[in-house]
């Protein structure tokens, strides 16, 4: 896989068109100047979460016992329980009350852009050819500066579509979210259960 092959695969995983919805509907309560600090903050933690996936993420899971079905399975219920708030909005909002009305790290930096398909991607390039973790490092970043750069247009888009047309999209993309999460969470049953059948 070359470096630009790797750089498109996770371009596709971390899904800035799919999140646009979701970003734009935890961040407009907030003033314009503080959706791009919020959004800014939030994907630099992002880019931090995976590039520690990258270099040391195998070994970590390996001392704190974890198993990447383990991260599928948690990320496929959080999402879950976002998509479900997507269609069924609470009227405190979609997240909630959250300190200062505004997210910190979930659900925007984790999962929504530092899944835990794109935590097992990294993991994968890593272990399999460690020798290769800079190309890898500049493939991340390159996936994540075309992400980045994406949901930055995300306010300006709100003026575009309007109130109602961000709410049908929402709800779409809400029981998107929903069929993501129930796949996740088979996927990482399906892994679970798989490795306890014997040989």
């Amino acid at each position: 896989m070359t470096v630009v092959s790797a750089a498109l695969l996770l371009f596709l995983i971390l899904d800035p068109l799919g999140n646009i919805p979701v970003f734009l509907s935890i961040l407009r309560h907030l003033p314009p100047k503080r959706q791009r600090v919020v959004l800014a903050r939030e994907l630099l933690i992002a880019l931090g979460v995976l590039m520690v996936f990258l270099w040391v993420g195998k070994y970590a899971l390996e001392v704190m016992h974890l198993r990447q079905e383990s991260v599928s399975i948690a990320g496929g219920i959080v999402l879950f329980l976002i998509g479900i708030r997507m269609i069924f909005p609470p009227p405190e909002g979609l997240m909630g009350e959250l300190p200062g009305g505004e997210p910190f790290i979930v659900p925007l930096a984790v999962p929504l852009v530092a899944g835990p398909s794109g935590m097992a991607a990294v993991m994968l390039m890593g272990s399999r050819e460690p020798e290769r973790l800079w190309e890898w490092s500049l493939a991340l970043g390159v996936a994540w500066g075309a992400t980045a750069a994406i949901l930055f247009c995300a306010p300006y888009l709100y003026r575009l579509l309007g109130a109602r047309a961000l709410t049908a999209v929402e709800r779409l993309m809400g029981m998107l979210l929903v069929a993501i999460s129930v796949q996740m969470l088979m996927d990482g049953v399906a892994g679970y259960l798989g490795s306890l059948t014997p040989a």
